[in-house]
C-alpha cells in the first residue's frame, strides 16, 4: 500500500493512483515489489528537526528515508521537504513538479538499493532517477 500524506503544509498536486503505480513499476524493473509506502509531505522546518532527532544533522534536506525493507519487499516512511523541493527546482532551473517526481522516486530508488553518498554512487542514482523518470513520461 502507498500513502501519500501532508504535515503542516498543503498537499501537492499528484495523481496517487498514478504515482503508484509508476512507483510500483520502478520497484519492479529491480527485481522489487512494494510492501507499505509512506509518503509524508512536509515543510523544512518539521524535516530540519527529523533530521536533527533521527540522523544527528544539522541541515534541510529534500527527503529523508527509513528503510523497513525485507527481502525482495520494499517499505518504508519518505518525509519531504516541499519548501526544499521548490528551492531546488528553482536553483536547478526545472520544473516544480518534475522535482517533485523526482524527490518521490528517489526514496523507492534507496530502498531498491541505490546509495547517493560516497563518489560516483551520486551519479548512478541521478541516472537511476532519470531513467524512472522516462517511465512516467517527464
Amino acid at each position: 500500500m502507498i500513502i501519500f500524506q501532508t504535515d503542516s503544509v498543503e498537499m501537492p498536486a499528484i495523481d496517487d493512483k498514478k504515482i503508484s503505480s509508476w512507483l510500483k513499476d520502478v520497484a519492479h524493473s529491480y527485481g522489487k515489489r512494494v510492501g507499505d509506502l509512506c509518503y509524508r509531505f512536509c515543510s523544512d522546518d518539521v524535516i530540519l528537526d527529523c533530521n536533527r532527532q533521527f540522523l544527528n544533522h544539522d541541515y534541510f534536506t529534500d527527503i529523508i528515508t527509513f528503510d523497513y525493507c525485507e527481502g525482495n519487499r520494499i517499505s518504508g516512511d519518505m518525509l519531504i521537504s516541499l519548501d526544499t523541493v521548490a528551492s531546488n527546482a528553482h536553483q536547478l532551473g526545472v520544473d516544480y513538479d518534475r522535482e517533485l517526481l523526482r524527490v518521490i522516486v528517489h526514496g523507492v530508488l534507496h530502498l531498491c538499493g541505490f546509495h547517493d553518498k560516497e563518489p560516483g554512487e551520486r551519479e548512478e542514482m541521478e541516472a537511476a532517477e532519470n531513467k524512472a523518470l522516462d517511465l512516467i513520461g517527464i
